[in-house]
C-alpha cells in the first residue's frame, strides 16, 4: 500500500518515504488502513506559511528543522508588534484645530461632525478633518467690459469682501464656493450695469451701483446656500473706452465743478442768510420805533394844542401870529436863502448861488473881489419882485382864514 502524504506539509516534503521513521509507524499505517486521518500540525503549517511569504521555497530535507525554528521565534513577537501598531495608530489620531478655524470631520467621505478649536482625536484612516477658517475676511475682485443701458461700453472694477459662516455648507453645498461666488458677482454686476446709463455710472450714481450690486448678489447666492456672508461691496472704478476717455474726463470734471459751485453757493447762502435776517429784524425794529415816535409826537402835539386852546379862545390873533412865526422859522431853517422885509417889497438873497458864482470867477479877473451891498441888491437876476405892499397883519391873517 502506498504511503499517504501530509496535506499540511510543504510541497515536496513527503514526496518520498523518509529513512528515519518513528517506531510507531506500523500503528499509524494500520490506522491509515482503517480510513482514519491524523489531525494537522498547526505549528508546522504556520511555519510553512511564513516560509512561503518569506520567499524561501527551496531547500533540502536535511536542514528543514533548522529553518522552521526562525518563523516559530518570529511568531512570538507578533502580539508585541500588534500592540505597538495599535499605540502608534491611536497616537496618530490626535490633532489640533486653530482658534480661527473649525474642523469639518468626514467619515468614509461622508460629513460626520464639526469640531471646535482645541485638541481633538480622530480614528486614523477612518475619519478625515478639513480645517476651514471662519474669521478671515476674504477678498474677491472682478472686472471687465460691460454694456450699459444706452448701449455704451464701460470697464468696471468691483471688490467683494466675504466670510465663511457655515464651514459644512461651504465645503459640500457646491463644488467650489469661491468660484461660484465669483460667477454670481459677475452676473449681478452685469445685471446692474445693464440697467443704468453710462453717464450715471461714471458720475453721480456710483453709490447706487454698489448698493444694487450688493442686493442682487445676496439674492443670487441665497438659493445656493453656500455658507458665505457678504460683508461689503466696494465699487472701485468705472472707465469709458480709451477712444472717448478724454471727452468723458472733461465731462466728469465739469460735473465735479458744478457740484463744487453748488456747495460754495450753499455755504454762501448759509453765511448770508443770518445777516439778512438780522438786517430785516433791524429794519422792523426801526420802523416800529419810528411808528412809536410819530404816534408819541402826534399825541404830544395834541396835548400841546389842547393846552393852547384856552389861550386861542382868549386871543386868537396873537396865537395865530405866534404859530405863523414858529412855522416860518422851521421852514426857513432848512434853506440857505435870506428874506428881507423892507415894508413895500420882500427881497430874497440866494446865498448859495452867490457863493457858487464867486468860486467860479477866474483868478485873473481884475474886478474887485467884493462889491457894495447896494450893487449886489441892484442886480436884476438876484432880485425877485413881490406883491404890492399891504399890511402884514392883514396878509398874515388872510393866510389862516
Amino acid at each position: 500500500m502506498a504511503q499517504d502524504q501530509d496535506p499540511w506539509a510543504a510541497p515536496g516534503k513527503n514526496s518520498q518515504p523518509s529513512n528515519n521513521k518513528p517506531a510507531d509507524e506500523p500503528k499509524n499505517q494500520g490506522s491509515h488502513q482503517q480510513g482514519e486521518q491524523a489531525p494537522p500540525d498547526l505549528e508546522e503549517a504556520f511555519s510553512n506559511l511564513l516560509k512561503k511569504l518569506g520567499g524561501n521555497k527551496s531547500g533540502s530535507n536535511n536542514n528543514n528543522n533548522g529553518k522552521n525554528q526562525a518563523p516559530v521565534q518570529f511568531g512570538k513577537f507578533l502580539p508585541l508588534a500588534a500592540l505597538l501598531g495599535a499605540v502608534i495608530w491611536a497616537v496618530s489620531g490626535f490633532y489640533t484645530v486653530k482658534e480661527a478655524e473649525r474642523g469639518v470631520v468626514t467619515r468614509f467621505g461622508q460629513l460626520h461632525a464639526i469640531v471646535q478649536p482645541g485638541l481633538n482625536w480622530k480614528p486614523t484612516f477612518i475619519d478625515k478633518v478639513i480645517p476651514v477658517n471662519v474669521e478671515q475676511v476674504r477678498d474677491l475682485k472682478t472686472q471687465g467690459a460691460m454694456l450699459t443701458q444706452d448701449e455704451n461700453m464701460v470697464r468696471v472694477e468691483l471688490t467683494v469682501q466675504y466670510r465663511v459662516s457655515d464651514p459644512a455648507k461651504y465645503l459640500f453645498s457646491v463644488i467650489n464656493a469661491d468660484d461660484s461666488l465669483a460667477q454670481a458677482t459677475d452676473s449681478a454686476l452685469r445685471y446692474v450695469i445693464g440697467h443704468m446709463t453710462m453717464d450715471n455710472i461714471l458720475t453721480k450714481e456710483r453709490a447706487v451701483v454698489r448698493d444694487n450690486t450688493w442686493k442682487a448678489l445676496n439674492e443670487i447666492i441665497k438659493s445656493y446656500d453656500m455658507g458665505l456672508n457678504i460683508i461689503d461691496v466696494n465699487f472701485q472704478s468705472a472707465r469709458p473706452p480709451e477712444e472717448v476717455k478724454d471727452a468723458f474726463d472733461d465731462a466728469i470734471k465739469a460735473q465735479e465743478d458744478e457740484q463744487r459751485y453748488i456747495r460754495e453757493a450753499e455755504a454762501y447762502a448759509r453765511e448770508r442768510e443770518p445777516i439778512a435776517r438780522g438786517n430785516a429784524q433791524r429794519i422792523i425794529e426801526e420802523a416800529t420805533a419810528y411808528k412809536d415816535q410819530i404816534v408819541l409826537e402826534a399825541q404830544g402835539e395834541v396835548e400841546r394844542f389842547q393846552r393852547l386852546l384856552p389861550e386861542f379862545k382868549a386871543n386868537p390873533t396873537v396865537l395865530k401870529e405866534r404859530l405863523y412865526i414858529e412855522t416860518m422859522e422851521s421852514v426857513m431853517a432848512k434853506t440857505p436863502k435870506v428874506m428881507m422885509d423892507n415894508g413895500s417889497s420882500m427881497t430874497v438873497l440866494p446865498l448859495d448861488q452867490l457863493l457858487r458864482n464867486k468860486a467860479q470867477q477866474p483868478a485873473t479877473q481884475t474886478a474887485p473881489a467884493t462889491q457894495p451891498q447896494s450893487a449886489v441888491n441892484s442886480q436884476p437876476v438876484l432880485t425877485q419882485p413881490m406883491k404890492p405892499a399891504q399890511p402884514s397883519a392883514v396878509e398874515r391873517q388872510g393866510r389862516f382864514n
